[in-house]
């Protein structure tokens, strides 16, 4: 599972389809599918049967070069997905989770093409990991053919997408993760299916270095850092905002950019269940921090995890997604 970034991308639940995607095609003769343009980078192209060859990978499809040498690789929609579900959800997980994540997947680039640019998306974790036909796996192929062309709808428009691996148990709303308008199917409420995750419940050390750097950026009138402490818990239970104590000044800041800033990896989630503030052995020094926490990523909408709990209790496609996405149906592009 990749860890979803997310700036909030607002204004979507009413969207219409009115990007490239609606009108591209590939293939000769009747193929009337929908074509996908992924910016791959700049690199030697080698043409081959069925597709070509990018940078050590095979990707099916056509590509274009632009003028200033990056190469865009022209592809199937269904293709593409065949490459990003993979890529995104283990494809030994239960058919229904794949199912939901290739729905997802679908809506989440209809919802973010843009038709002014001479490409819809990128091949990385900024929109969804395509690493062409390496990638692909006969599970989450078939649950992207037994999809194809579905997405969840809201309303008269497409619903917004975000997903993350594992929400810890309670899901985040959109309004509390962003700090934009409320969407009505991106609430927060208890999921009782991602227990399994490895992340499900986690221990983080932070070091006084990597704090203090980190504090210096985001507040340098502190001075030097002397106490970092998590606040403003919303209803989930995730920080809002993080107060930084130095010898000069306190500073309060956003959570989300103190977890950008100190790094994703470093703290899994903003659901902290614990925190302790250490200090050097013999001295009153700041030495760092520990928290322990849930999660994985920001817990907006799907949880892969939970998707995954949910399809082994038997649960659809179709009940997982309404049970993330709550009040929205599933229809077609």
């Amino acid at each position: 599972m990749k860890l979803r970034r997310r700036a909030f991308l607002g204004g979507l639940a009413g969207l219409a389809l009115t990007t490239p995607l609606a009108a591209q095609t590939l293939g000769g003769g009747g193929d009337r599918s929908q074509a996908l343009r992924v910016l791959l980078g700049r690199g030697s192209v080698e043409p081959i049967p069925g597709g070509f060859l990018f940078a050590g990978n095979r990707y099916r499809g056509n590509y274009r070069i632009l003028a200033d040498g990056r190469v865009v690789n022209e592809v199937d929609f269904d293709e593409y997905l065949a490459s990003v579900v993979p890529s995104e959800m283990s494809a030994s997980w239960p058919a229904a989770a794949l199912e939901a994540q290739a729905i997802c997947s679908r809506g989440f680039i209809l919802a973010r093409s843009n038709p002014n640019r001479p490409y819809d998306v990128v091949p990385s974790e900024l929109a969804q990991v395509y690493r062409g036909v390496e990638s692909e796996e006969p599970a989450s192929t078939a649950a992207v053919r037994a999809t194809s062309g579905m997405v969840l709808r809201y309303a008269n428009g497409f619903a917004q997408i975000e997903y993350s691996s594992c929400c810890g148990g309670y899901s985040e709303s959109s309004a509390d993760a962003w700090g934009a308008a409320p969407i009505p199917y991106l609430v927060a409420h208890p999921c009782p299916y991602c227990t399994a995750s490895p992340e499900y419940r986690w221990r983080a050390k932070l070091g006084a270095a990597d704090l203090s750097e980190g504090a210096g950026q985001l507040a340098p009138q502190i001075g030097v850092l002397e106490e970092v402490t998590f606040l403003d818990f919303d209803r989930s239970g995730r920080a809002r905002s993080v107060a930084l104590s130095g010898v000069a000044n306190v500073a309060r800041i956003s959570a989300s950019q103190f977890r950008i800033d100190v790094g994703a990896r470093k703290l899994p989630s903003l659901l902290v269940r614990r925190q302790k503030n250490l200090l050097a052995p013999g001295t009153q020094a700041f030495a760092g921090l520990h928290i322990e926490g849930r999660g994985l990523g920001h817990g907006v909408g799907l949880c892969q995890w939970g998707a995954r709990g949910y399809a082994l209790a038997k649960g659809s496609a179709e009940e997982i997604l309404s049970f993330y996405f709550v009040g929205t149906s599933i229809g077609r592009i």
